[in-house]
């Protein structure tokens, strides 16, 4: 397969000028770097090309070789490759990582040495810390609570910063010492055929250095186990799965690595008489058989109190009435929701000898009892069958 063209790779014409390649090489190692994008094989790959097309290039000897022969003047035993600028068979082309720690001010050792390297990836190199995971709350509230908004204290353990070491993860009065495995580099470089690649070193996990003598409270980790208290204020009209996140209130970091963030993951208990539906709340109440026939008023409750419900004569049962903005707030702000009220006319039952003789006479009146309303519906459906 040919190899790509060292120009396209770094995404400049033949004639650049030594600046706008180095500029080229900038945005292509930090787009494609490992740390920028872990697991990922194809950025890592990418990276190497990159790397190799600028230490080819940057060379005059080797980009006035690389103009007139291509990619042939650096294969091995390629009669166009200058003396002591042998091709990747002759092990002339060097690990990416020094290429860009030399491009990026981290030359002396490796593992990235401050300057530029760090402004790109927050310190990755040398005793570079490692942020503080994020944590996960889950928390129950009423129906009432999200509706009015509510302040609740929740108590949780977290790993926060050692105080007997300040998070150094060092017996005070001790201190760090170099890596004896990578020699404060953080990295140990290994070769397979033509390909050499870097990896953080196992003894000091990239740090460069490791602990002289661990804090006896935290074991070296720099961080412990510590039980927390946290007031947090939970807005109107939220419901189950809203969340909510407090910056900073997550783990600890280590050596310097910032705070992770505590989510917490809200979810409203059933109500007893309402249901929620969307900003909307809804709920049903049973109506005397005399109420409904004759109309009047009832009270009704609401999230905010007592309320008055007109019922217009003769209303029937499963009837659905609305309350403007006696629903819950909208979390992002603006009007209340409505509350919805779904009427069931209750059939009385028990009636005692007078009761009776006053329905009867009714039914009379009404003709109820001359043809029954089930035996007109039957006679009605019997062209269905």
């Amino acid at each position: 397969m040919a190899k790509e063209d060292y120009y396209e790779l770094l995404g400049v014409a033949k004639g650049v000028s030594e600046e706008e390649l180095k500029k080229a090489y900038r945005k292509k190692a930090v787009q494609f770097h490992p740390d920028k994008n872990p697991g990922n094989k194809e950025a890592e790959e990418s990276f190497k090309k990159v790397s190799e097309a600028y230490e080819v290039l940057k060379d005059p000897q080797k980009r006035a070789a690389y103009d007139r022969y291509g990619h042939a003047a650096f294969q091995q035993g390629g009669g166009a490759s200058p003396r002591g600028h042998g091709g990747m068979g002759g092990g002339g082309f060097h690990d990416p990582f020094d290429i860009f720690r030399e491009v990026f001010g981290g030359a002396g050792g490796g593992g990235g040495g401050g300057g530029i390297f760090e402004e790109f990836f927050g310190g990755g190199g040398r005793d570079s810390g490692r942020d503080g995971s994020d944590l996960r709350y889950d928390l129950e509230i009423s129906l009432e609570e999200a509706a009015r908004g509510v302040e609740k204290e929740i108590s949780f353990r977290k790993a926060v910063t050692c105080e007997r070491c300040d998070g150094s993860g060092a017996e005070p009065g001790s201190k760090r010492v170099t890596c004896p495995t990578c020699r404060g580099a953080g990295q140990i470089r290994r070769t397979m055929g033509p390909v050499a690649f870097a990896q953080n070193c196992p003894t000091c996990n990239g740090a460069g250095s490791k602990i002289e003598k661990a804090c006896t409270a935290c074991r070296g980790e720099g961080r412990v186990a510590k039980s927390t208290k946290l007031n947090v204020r939970i807005p109107p009209g939220v419901e189950t799965g809203s969340r909510l996140r407090s910056v900073g209130n997550g783990e600890a970091g280590t050596a310097g690595g910032q705070a992770g963030d505590l989510y917490i993951v809200l979810s409203v208990k059933e109500h007893e008489i309402f249901e929620r539906q969307g900003d909307d709340l809804f709920c049903e109440i049973p109506i005397k058989f005399t109420l409904a026939t004759l109309g009047g008023t009832i009270e009704v409750p609401t999230l905010s109190g007592k309320a008055t419900l007109k019922i217009p004569v003769g209303t029937q049962s499963g009837t659905t009435f609305r309350l403007k903005t006696k629903g819950m707030p909208n979390l992002r702000g603006g009007a209340h929701g409505d509350q919805l009220i779904r009427v069931h006319v209750e059939v009385p039952t028990g009636l005692n000898a007078e009761q009776r003789k006053k329905l009867e006479e009714y039914a009379l009146l009404c003709g109820d009892a001359n043809e029954p309303m089930a035996k007109s519906f039957f006679e009605k459906a019997k062209k269905f069958f």
